[in-house]
């Protein structure tokens, strides 16, 4: 089961700038008509980077025609490698397979790119493929997250390396719901723990989520499981604590209602300890 956050959708900022990519490349290099290809049938030419390239765009503008438009864009760059045609198909490539789903290959064609031509302006853009073709593949918080960890890796590096281009905007966007869903990982095995009654184990889970992922939609439910957990180990001052961090960041959320009543039945009150971790993790927090 693919995340609701994995689909088809982009913003239209991203949208117009693979348009822009397309209609560059297409004026780089017009179609050529049909009269290239030879009737003689014992004669077999060697393509031209510049057909094979064009062939290429053709297929890509065809859709669903997208893992052979790949092929032929590695066709150029294995008959013409170091020529601007090679560096111009390694990309397409990537973005072919990628329109694919074909995400291995187009995470290996990205690299390919970014350590071939670091410098050049599409390098932030290769690089933004890489963690995208990573963030589609993540799934949902019953499976395991490593994907989740390499699409922020490789999108930080688009918002360390490139922060000035409109890909380290959408990179910013993906790696929140990167980390919600990561820790949505730590909540699952949190809950489980909770049900199993292992408290200890359940705290544990629940501090990664609160010291590692405090931006997190998690965070609210996290500091209302602690309220629980501390409650049931007989740690009243940990779990007033909590309580009170989750009223002074979140005083709204009905998790706080619930810590709240928690806390009250246990015959104490909302109090921050300032010397305990939930404290310390929050200090400068919002």
């Amino acid at each position: 089961m693919m995340l609701r956050v994995t689909g088809s959708q982009r913003s239209d900022r991203w949208r117009r700038a693979l348009a822009g990519l397309f209609a560059l490349a297409c004026l780089a290099a017009p179609l050529m008509g049909c009269g290239m290809f030879k009737k003689d049938d014992d004669y077999v030419p060697e393509d031209p980077a510049d057909k094979l390239y064009n062939e290429g765009l053709f297929l890509l503008n065809n859709k669903q025609e997208y893992d052979d438009a790949a092929k032929k864009f590695d066709e150029v760059d294995r008959e013409n490698p170091y020529s601007d045609w090679a560096r111009k198909s390694l990309l397409m490539s990537a973005y072919s397979y990628y329109k694919a789903q074909k995400y291995d290959d187009c995470i290996n064609a990205a690299k390919r790119y970014v350590t071939l031509h670091p410098g050049s302006p599409d390098a932030a853009y290769a690089q933004y493929l890489i963690g995208a073709a990573y963030y589609d593949q993540i799934l949902d918080v019953n499976h395991d997250q490593a994907r989740a960890d390499k699409a922020i890796n490789a999108l930080q590096e688009v918002v360390r390396k490139y922060p000035d281009t409109e890909y380290a905007l959408a990179a910013k966007k993906k790696i929140e719901a990167a980390r919600d869903q990561l820790a949505g990982k730590e909540m699952e095995i949190g809950r489980f723990y909770m049900k199993r009654r292992d408290f200890t184990g359940a705290i544990n889970r629940f501090k990664v989520v609160v010291t590692q992922y405090q931006t997190t939609r998690e965070v609210e439910e996290a500091l209302e499981r602690l309220t629980e957990a501390y409650l049931s180990l007989g740690i009243l001052d940990e779990a007033q604590t909590a309580a009170a961090v989750l009223g002074h960041n979140f005083p709204d959320s009905p998790w706080y209602k619930d810590a709240y009543r928690l806390v009250k039945s246990a015959g104490g009150e909302p109090n921050e300890n300032k010397n305990s971790w939930l404290s310390r993790a929050f200090k400068g927090f919002g």
